[in-house]
């Protein structure tokens, strides 16, 4: 369900009375994110499962509507209090005209992909939205005096409850990581046990309250070739890897590994897993955007609130062309609307097993 185009396989998502409200934050104006949002709510079927607010300015958005020839229609708004039903709802988080130059890596278009991350986030916080979907930003021209962060995923740790970690998502398998935007020079030292027993609590718990999977079956990737060979190629497999899993195992989670990576995937074996955890991200990233890209999702789990992105970049070598594939945006906003119900249904269960409340239908204010 994850990845899925058919809007028949995401009709449970919400009612028609009881839509959540989905904000978007814009990403890199001079890359692909304007077209595949609007692309993606080009459908007019999306409204059925939601309602969608951009979070960045009206006339440029129209501009990028003309620009790609999408047939919708935009409602500007100046509060998120005042968001209408049925419409796409762009906030106007700015006034001011903004230039666009398609493929170009420029400090001006990462200072509004940064104003319309943050007015999301603060949106998120307040409550004035239930998930947060992220276009594709540009890590090195976001960076700020406010901003001072790898990525999207480090900043929601600093500003949401819990501890945030990556997990990609894909219709076959899931892949989460240790470590994430960290130097390969500092993996072996990043990684300790506490880390190791940390990150598998988090994806082990996401997996019962996000995925609805009772008993996760969890594969972890070695963080040596051949997992150390015993000492010849790195003593960290067995001196923090192998006793950390042990532990959890005794603990009652199903856990698996450490498995070689190399041969892990080619072999199939993720296929018997829900989740495999990767030792550092081009170790899972490269196999899962290799089996998966394009329709992948990169969703930040461990957090109290929900967001989702595609598994792509920028792509500034196709930005202006009219060629963005949105396959993955799409996946991503049906994979929020779809972890927030299900982490909303077992929070709900959990606390009365016997009682099922659904939420309240939007009220427009």
């Amino acid at each position: 369900m994850y990845g899925k185009s058919n809007h028949k396989e995401h009709a449970y998502i919400m009612s028609k009375e009881n839509k959540m409200i989905v904000g978007i934050s814009i990403g890199d104006l001079n890359g692909i994110g304007p077209e595949i949002v609007l692309k993606t709510l080009e459908d007019s079927r999306m409204l059925d499962f939601c309602t969608p607010v951009i979070f960045a300015n009206v006339k440029l958005m129209s501009f990028y509507k003309k620009t790609f020839n999408i047939q919708c229609n935009l409602q500007g708004i100046d509060s998120v209090d005042k968001v209408i039903p049925k419409k796409i709802n762009v906030l106007n988080v700015w006034k001011e005209n903004v230039d666009v130059h398609f493929g170009k890596e420029e400090k001006e278009a990462g200072m509004y992909a940064l104003k319309s991350f943050e007015a999301t986030v603060a949106a998120l916080k307040e409550g004035k939205i239930d998930v947060l979907v992220t276009a594709p930003i540009n890590k090195s021209n976001i960076q700020s005096e406010s901003f001072t962060f790898p990525g999207h995923t480090d900043y929601l740790n600093q500003e949401l409850e819990g501890d945030a970690l990556m997990l990609m998502v894909s219709d076959s398998f899931r892949v989460g990581l240790l470590t994430d935007h960290v130097a390969v020079k500092d993996i072996a030292a990043t990684i300790t046990r506490e880390l190791v027993e940390k990150k598998i609590n988090t994806i082990h718990k996401t997996l019962i309250q996000d995925f609805g999977i009772e008993r996760p079956k969890i594969a972890v990737l070695g963080i040596n070739p051949h997992t150390g060979d015993n000492g010849v190629i790195g003593n960290e497999d067995d001196e923090i890897l192998r006793p950390t899993l042990d532990n959890l195992r005794n603990n009652g989670k199903v856990i698996f590994g450490p498995y070689a990576a190399d041969s892990f995937f080619g072999s199939g074996n993720y296929k018997n897993f829900d989740v495999i955890i990767a030792s550092y991200h081009d170790q899972g990233l490269i196999p899962f955007k290799t089996l998966a890209f394009g329709s992948g999702v990169n969703f930040t789990a461990g957090l109290d609130k929900v967001r989702t992105s595609p598994d792509h970049g920028t792509a500034y070598d196709i930005a202006g062309k009219n060629e963005a594939n949105y396959e993955s945006f799409r996946a991503a906003m049906y994979s929020a609307m779809s972890i927030f119900n299900a982490r909303e249904q077992h929070e709900k269960i959990s606390e009365n097993p016997l009682v099922t409340k659904r939420r309240q239908p939007f009220v427009k204010k």
